[in-house]
């Protein structure tokens, strides 16, 4: 890549396609019905899971002021109990649908010593049962676990 002073839409498209003619850039390949299912289970998950915990942490906090209101007290468990049927059918129908097109790869990760399913789903679906990285170190640099040093200026730290 070039630097450049000007930055436009045009410079951009022409630096865009230098590179798709310098380098051999793989075709964008959709998700299919069961891919997109799963994440958007996922993403379900994740909102009812945050409303779970605030909700607990709201009765825990009503307790603790004093006497709760029965009507409050009541309410936030029923939205407790309410998410946590709906967690427990959101995790369901993902295992249901990982086993139906990656079931070695499930039993492969759970037999991992620490590995539950809840993460061996989670890399499956997010990793398309592997196939979208081709070295260990993509797959790390993608779900953000690698260290990366991030620093301007000259400054010497000590």
């Amino acid at each position: 890549m070039k630097l450049a002073k000007i930055k436009t839409d045009k410079s951009d498209a022409k630096a865009i396609c230098e590179y798709g003619q310098m380098n051999d850039v793989p075709l964008y390949r959709a998700l299919n019905e069961v891919q997109s299912e799963c994440l958007q289970l996922f993403r379900l998950l994740d909102s009812y899971l945050k409303q779970r915990t605030a909700s607990k942490n709201k009765l825990h906090g009503e307790e603790t002021l004093g006497i709760p209101s029965k009507f409050v007290y009541r309410s936030l468990k029923r939205n407790v109990k309410h998410l946590q049927k709906e967690v427990a059918a959101i995790e369901e129908r993902l295992l249901a649908l990982v086993k139906q097109d990656q079931q070695h790869q499930l039993t492969l990760l759970k037999s991992i010593p620490g590995m539950g399913v809840k993460t061996a789903l989670f890399l499956i679906v997010i990793t398309d049962g592997f196939k979208k990285f081709e070295t260990a170190s993509q797959l790390c640099s993608y779900v953000g676990i690698t260290p990366t040093i991030r620093e301007s200026g000259s400054s010497v730290r000590g």
